[in-house]
């Protein structure tokens, strides 16, 4: 039986997202995706984008985290965060599939 879990989004993040479309005229979703490149050989898309058909839709706070079908076996148990540090604030993913990530937090290898 083949059990895949779709990521997780942190209160957090929601709540981050919250704030964005409360300052936006019009509210949008926040979508991850992965797509080949970077320089460990995938990357993460994140950015602001309205639901596509086939996404799968994750919900909280009343906001909405997009993932489309092909990017979520990629995002399997992975967690999407938002963190505030020294560096700046952002939104990050905790992805316990990627074997290898490097410094800047977009790329990653499996």
């Amino acid at each position: 039986m083949d059990l895949t879990l779709p990521p997780t989004v942190t209160e957090r993040a929601f709540a981050r997202l919250a704030e964005i479309n409360a300052e936006s005229d019009a509210a949008k979703a926040l979508r991850v995706a992965v797509e080949g490149g970077g320089c460990s050989g995938f990357q993460y898309e994140i950015k602001l984008d309205d639901p596509a058909e086939d996404d799968l839709v994750l919900e909280g706070k009343g906001q909405k985290v997009v993932v489309d079908a092909v990017s979520l076996p990629f995002l399997e148990n992975a967690v999407i965060d938002f963190t505030e540090e020294l560096i700046g604030a952002r939104f990050t993913i905790e992805n316990p599939n990627a074997s290898s990530s490097c410094g800047c937090g977009t790329s990653f290898s499996m």
